[in-house]
């Protein structure tokens, strides 16, 4: 991943594609659905309109891009596009903020969603901008409509010489990380069989995003303060004062509304990150667990905490036609771990089972614990500077698709608005392992990162190399490392 600004190239000529007016105008009609909006969507846009009160922009786009040799075919691109619209329910709806009895004054209301009945009345046609500087097509990029508005996505395309690159730009309302491979699937392979001359492929049925939103509203009314899943969270967050956890280190003046930075830090090269699988192996975890056990025990040498508290965020799908489905699935995990600094083993197996025991809590949203419990457990919304560790293993994912994707110059560019948390990516892919930290833009909370991201490195070499984690190193920042930025 990495912060859109570092999107450069030589100027192209970019088409780029967006909905009729005959589209726009059935869009407007749209009658009011009885599919509740999920969760995911519901704090996403409450959230838009809290930055859009404060004046501030919120970090929102995914945006992947990649290279196709020769000149784009606008004809049959423009099918391919206007099918993946069609093809994914997720893009078929759009949110009408209504106010409630309680008034604006309470901040409250509630989110209608409105459906399109007919899915083939999306029709997206291509508009041509002329020639653009890597500027111009970043500033495009990012006046993709707010998630408030329908049409808050968008599909370009920036022709060069000998090639094309295309791009997506989709608010998270519609998307989550594993959005990136399915578009890139469908989009790019459809594509090629229709230049090719052969007939449109027969892709697998999607699942439904309405089908979720509708499961994940019934299984979370239901929820209380009695629930076991629910218990578990908040014994979690009691153990943080009653929210989520904060990074251990200061980010800069928390009223600040900073735009987001991002940095990407090598961990390991293939031959050290075999060796590290191996290790975790040994002590009866996966690298997963390794990941979590590594985040621990640098925030152990770093602050002196013998107990590392972490969220991570993992999928909720769960059947074959979810997986073929383009929407927000995405939940989170509490990761508790008890941290033994000199006992790299311990530690990977109990952040192991911690975050395979806590794989169900994942379909509990925390906002909705938070609202159960703000009164009888004491339980408050987050502060800013909430830390984040994930963990990718690129291997996992077809190699097929991730060869043709690197072969491709297939790359994720994030907006880098406003940050208010700490999210740090680990990705292993066959040549190495990385992290990529996003973080508020500013000197304290880049260096804060910066240590954070030494310290971890420092543990997982300490591991490949059989030693003893160097706690006082750790602790004085005394490690030099090789920083690249992403």
């Amino acid at each position: 991943m990495k912060p859109i600004h570092d999107w450069v190239g030589e100027p192209g000529a970019v088409t780029s594609w967006h909905p009729t007016r005959s589209t726009l105008a059935k869009v407007k009609d749209a009658p009011v659905s009885d599919v509740p909006v999920s969760y995911q969507q519901a704090q996403h846009l409450l959230a838009y309109r809290k930055h859009e009160s404060s004046g501030t922009d919120m970090a929102r786009l995914n945006i992947p891009s990649w290279d196709i040799p020769g000149r784009c075919d606008v004809r049959a691109m423009t099918h391919v596009i206007n099918a993946y619209l069609r093809r994914h329910d997720t893009f078929h709806s759009w949110f009408e903020y209504v106010e409630t009895d309680a008034g604006a004054a309470a901040g409250s209301g509630n989110i209608v969603r409105h459906t399109l009945t007919n899915p083939r009345d999306i029709k997206f046609a291509a508009v041509e901008h002329g020639q653009m500087t890597a500027s111009q097509w970043r500033d495009h990029v990012l006046a993709t409509a707010s998630p408030w508005v329908w049409d808050c996505f968008h599909i370009g395309m920036i022709q060069r010489e000998d090639h094309f690159t295309i791009y997506i730009s989709v608010d998270h309302v519609h998307t989550d990380a594993m959005f990136m491979g399915l578009a890139f699937v469908e989009i790019h392979m459809m594509y090629n069989t229709l230049v090719e001359g052969a007939a449109p492929l027969k892709l697998p049925e999607p699942g439904s995003y309405d089908t979720y939103c509708r499961e994940q509203h019934a299984y979370v009314s239901a929820l209380t303060t009695d629930s076991p899943e629910v218990r578990s969270w908040i014994e979690f967050l009691q153990h943080n004062g009653g929210t989520l956890p904060t990074f251990p280190l200061p980010l800069g003046d928390p009223s600040v509304a900073y735009t987001g930075d991002v940095i990407t830090v090598q961990l390991l090269d293939k031959e050290q990150g075999d060796k590290f699988e191996q290790a975790c192996i040994t002590a009866g975890a996966r690298f997963s667990g390794g990941v979590f056990a590594c985040g621990a025990i640098a925030n152990a040498a770093l602050t002196g905490a013998d107990t590392y508290r972490v969220i991570t965020p993992t999928t909720t799908r769960r059947t074959p036609a979810e997986f073929m489905t383009t929407g927000w699935f995405t939940g989170l995990v509490p990761i508790t771990v008890p941290v033994e600094v000199d006992a790299f083993g311990d530690t990977a197996r109990a952040a192991q089972e911690s975050f395979d025991g806590g794989l169900d809590l994942a379909h509990v949203p925390v906002e909705r614990v938070l609202e159960l419990g703000a009164e009888s457990h004491g339980l408050r919304p987050p502060e800013s500077g909430v830390p984040m560790l994930s963990y990718l293993d690129a291997g996992l994912l077809s190699p097929g698709v991730i060869a043709e994707w690197q072969r491709l110059n297939g790359t994720i560019y994030s907006d880098s608005r406003s940050a208010y948390q700490v999210g740090m990516w680990v990705n292993r892919v066959e040549q190495e392992t990385t992290v990529t930290a996003a973080f508020p833009s500013n000197p304290i909370a880049r260096e804060s990162v910066l240590r954070y991201l030494q310290a971890m490195k420092s543990v997982y070499l300490s591991v490949v190399e059989g030693r003893s984690v160097a706690v006082a190193a750790i602790a004085a920042d005394a490690v030099d490392l090789d920083l690249k930025t992403a």
